[in-house]
């Protein structure tokens, strides 16, 4: 056995093996934010190709909070019964199922007011948002745990923060795009409040994942150095694994090679002491089996691969030598 192919234990469902689809936004959905059959297929077709976690794309809290009108969101009983459909059927091929909630902020490309921070846009050339409200913070902070607890009833067994790739609570944590004067000016505030209201609404049976990215790039924001007092506070707040990406949070972006982006998931490992999921160019095998098997994460994420090949889980098992059986008929095919 692999370590690749390793069950991975978390709350509830246990993963087959230590394969995920990482989030990906999709803008297929139609009319208020509801999944059709096109997020059907795509999440059903990489449970079949073998993943042991589906995670959703980013899956927002309220309707203004979308980056476009194509993006899902979980504030309505429609998109909680389609989203239970989906978690159905992840299951039914053996998988667990992941939905990541978070909010567009300053990132959002939709008509009107956008919100942030402070009133700064992501770029010279994007729309300024308008600054939050102490009360609309409220808001937004009980919106969240209202799509976690959607969630729950749907059946998932991840709910993932997405608190990375510069969306709203990515915000709330950098210089960037944070100069507020009052309270939620303390960069870890937002973050703290969010994780600790979705943690209410979630049973022992739903593990809760951050997505955190561990540096930027943008002159003027933080490095991994920046969050060593935050991680651990969010662990205590619930936070059960790490899903450690960076940047995002402007428009400037990293030499990308193979495995960049371990270096920070073993960071995290080693300083919160709970689990890390890794992303970013994983997705030659022999990598992915090295970086699990070396404890430089416990889990890999795919993304632009699985668009390439939705069995790439199957794929991946067989160029290490793992027997891996597929659903139905399509096991004649290899």
């Amino acid at each position: 056995m692999t370590a690749l192919f390793e069950p991975f234990t978390q709350a509830g469902r246990p993963m087959p093996n230590r394969i995920g689809m990482s989030p990906m936004c999709q803008y297929r959905a139609e009319g208020d934010g509801v999944p059709t059959a096109w997020h059907d297929t795509h999440y059903r077709s990489r449970a079949v190709g073998g993943a042991g976690l589906i995670l959703t794309e980013m899956t927002d809290v309220t309707p203004e909070g979308r980056i476009t009108n194509g993006c899902l969101g979980l504030w309505n009983d429609a998109q909680e019964t389609a989203f239970a459909r989906i978690a159905d059927s992840v299951h039914a091929e053996g998988s667990a199922f992941g939905i990541q909630i978070a909010h567009a902020g300053r990132k959002s490309m939709l008509d009107g007011d956008i919100l942030a921070p402070s009133a700064i846009p992501f770029a010279p050339d994007r729309k300024v948002p308008r600054a939050l409200t102490i009360d609309e913070i409220g808001r937004l902070i009980e919106a969240f745990a209202a799509s976690a607890r959607r969630a729950a009833r749907a059946g998932v067994d991840v709910v993932e923060l997405h608190g990375a790739h510069g969306y709203l609570v990515h915000q709330f944590l950098s210089p960037i795009s944070n100069q507020r004067d009052d309270g939620y000016g303390d960069p870890f505030h937002f973050a703290l409040e969010v994780v600790e209201a979705v943690k209410s609404e979630l049973p022992s049976s739903v593990a809760l994942w951050f997505r955190v990215s561990a540096r930027e790039y943008q002159p003027g924001g933080y490095d991994e150095t920046a969050l060593d007092a935050l991680l651990p506070r969010l662990v205590d707040a619930g936070v059960e694994v790490f899903d450690v990406s960076t940047g995002g949070n402007g428009p400037a972006r990293p030499e990308v090679y193979p495995g960049y982006q371990l270096k920070y998931a073993r960071w995290v490992r080693e300083l919160t002491g709970v689990p890390v999921a890794s992303v970013g160019a994983l997705h030659h095998p022999a990598l992915a089996e090295f970086a699990v098997r070396e404890g430089w994460c416990d889990v890999v994420l795919i993304g632009k691969a699985m668009l390439r090949t939705p069995y790439w889980a199957h794929e991946a098992a067989r160029a290490l030598g793992v027997e891996h059986v597929m659903a139905g008929e399509y096991d004649k095919g290899v």
